[in-house]
């Protein structure tokens, strides 16, 4: 069955070293390196989950982020005593630095969109990191895994711990959730009979559901869709990544109701 995300690829290896966000100072506090499953981190202190694989900002590459704050410390129950003494290298910007986990989070669901993302989660797709970035790049509301829950984060760089993530066992309860909310689930996947992404007016309130690379959108997935959207490819491929496929379904939605502000109008 054709479909936007492609054949099934084995996972990378590790990442490499990537550009400093902020100013370097200091070394990270995380000593293990590689991709080890079962590395203790730490974060802000404290012990990071031990089921979650490392990112680049707990131990890979370059340091990154800012160090310790300088004295005076700010007086605002935002700020995390252990990132303003310890420094603040986590994969945030700049506004964030030295915030809570909790304060960003609170912070972010004052502005979240009204587009939710959903993707499918039978065969452990690593691809699922990269769409759960992007869908936090683009502020969704929330994030829904349907099927297995357990999914690959290694692509999602920690952006999840920042987002609203919910499970579905199977299509039918994301549809039953989707009914009771009042949102119409649009599908992305280049089967026959799609319309294109591109001629087509995205609701403001939906669910975007993604399938899993190779299969694409099961066919359970594509019944309970009010819309499937398809994709325009001009090369010689038959389809493109799904993260990838997930990135511009969003990005049209962003260029139909966001506010995207205007760099003219600043100062």
């Amino acid at each position: 069955m054709s479909s936007e995300t492609g054949r099934t690829q084995q996972p990378p290896a590790a990442e490499g070293p990537v550009p400093a966000e902020g100013t370097p100072a200091g070394p990270l506090q995380e000593t293990a390196r590689g991709p080890a499953q079962d590395a203790t981190r730490v974060e802000s202190g404290r012990e990071a989950p031990q089921d979650e694989p490392l990112q680049y900002d707990e131990g890979y590459g370059q340091a990154i982020g800012v160090g310790p704050h300088p004295l005076p410390w700010p007086e605002d129950e935002r700020y995390d005593p252990e990132l303003l003494a310890s420094g603040d290298r986590r994969n945030v910007g700049d506004t964030y630095r030295y915030w809570t986990r909790e304060a960003i989070v609170a912070d972010l669901d004052l502005r979240r969109h009204d587009f939710h993302v959903a993707v499918e989660n039978w065969g452990h797709d690593f691809n699922i990191g990269s769409v759960v970035r992007t869908a936090n790049a683009f502020l969704a509301k929330e994030i829904h895994i349907v099927g297995r829950r357990r999914w690959n984060r290694r692509g999602a760089m920690v952006t999840d711990r920042y987002q609203h993530v919910r499970h579905h066992p199977d299509t039918a309860d994301l549809t039953a959730w989707a009914a009771a909310e009042g949102l119409p689930i649009i599908g992305i996947d280049n089967l026959p009979g799609a319309v294109p992404l591109e001629r087509t007016e995205l609701p403001r309130r939906c669910v975007l559901l993604f399938g899993q690379e190779g299969p694409g959108l099961t066919e359970e997935a594509r019944e309970h869709a009010s819309l499937v959207c398809s994709i325009a490819q001009f090369g010689s491929t038959r389809s493109i990544n799904a993260g990838a496929a997930a990135a511009i379904a969003m990005h049209a939605w962003i260029q139909r109701h966001a506010d995207v502000p205007d760099p003219r109008d600043a100062g």
